[in-house]
């Protein structure tokens, strides 16, 4: 008997890792099919908050906000690569890429969720940003991936334009700082279990069956 599994994914576009994650964790649910059906509701969570709209160079983001070396800084982008790859996913980094706010593209996930269509976008956001080096901020760039995930084009520029769900996202992501996520990706399984961080696919299966079978114990 296939199993229902709510899964809450709170994340951010700016977030390589957050692309590791869903990625990890929709081979994890491929592996499974049969075993459990997954709604998966995607929450807004911005790094970046406060950043300007010329955006800043990532490398230099990086020093200036974990004090991170160059070196250490391109050392871990290898990294993510790698994995991305692996997961058949394409960081396009380079010394010129830069890190923008998301508060515009949080907004019309919102917008998405009702039309189920949230998955399609969070994937084409993703790609736009770290595989096409597209502002998340413009909104040419927002209306193709909205294009690309199949939503209307023009309903979109709507919501761009009239600052819909703009106080729906700010009261999330409130919501969820409230409830001790300080980072991201934070995958929440049937609103009791916790994963954080891109981890593998394996890690997510475990999870998940042990989950649905009544074997997870409370941490």
């Amino acid at each position: 008997m296939t199993a229902k599994l709510r899964i809450d994914f709170i994340s951010d576009i700016a977030c390589p890792w957050c692309v590791i994650g869903l990625r990890s964790l929709l081979a994890a649910l491929a592996g499974m099919k049969g075993e459990v059906e997954a709604e998966i509701r995607f929450w807004p969570f911005e790094l970046n908050p406060d950043m300007g709209p010329e955006g800043e160079n990532t490398a230099e983001h990086v020093a200036r906000k974990y004090g991170s070396t160059r070196e250490r800084s391109d050392a871990v982008r290898e990294v993510i690569k790698e994995h991305g790859a692996a997961l058949g996913f394409t960081f396009n980094y380079g010394p010129d890429s830069q890190i923008w706010n998301t508060f515009d593209a949080h907004r019309l996930l919102a917008w998405a969720l009702p039309q189920g269509k949230q998955l399609a976008l969070k994937e084409a956001l993703f790609k736009s940003h770290f595989t096409d080096q597209r502002p998340t901020n413009d909104v040419e760039a927002l209306i193709d991936a909205v294009r690309e995930a199949g939503l209307d084009a023009d309903a979109a520029r709507d919501v761009l334009a009239s600052g819909a769900f703009a106080d729906e996202v700010r009261a999330e992501e409130g919501h969820w700082r409230a409830n001790g996520i300080n980072a991201v990706p934070s995958v929440i399984f049937n609103q009791r279990w916790l994963i954080q961080g891109g981890q593998p696919p394996e890690i997510f299966a475990q999870a998940m069956r042990d989950i649905v079978s009544g074997k997870a114990r409370e941490a």
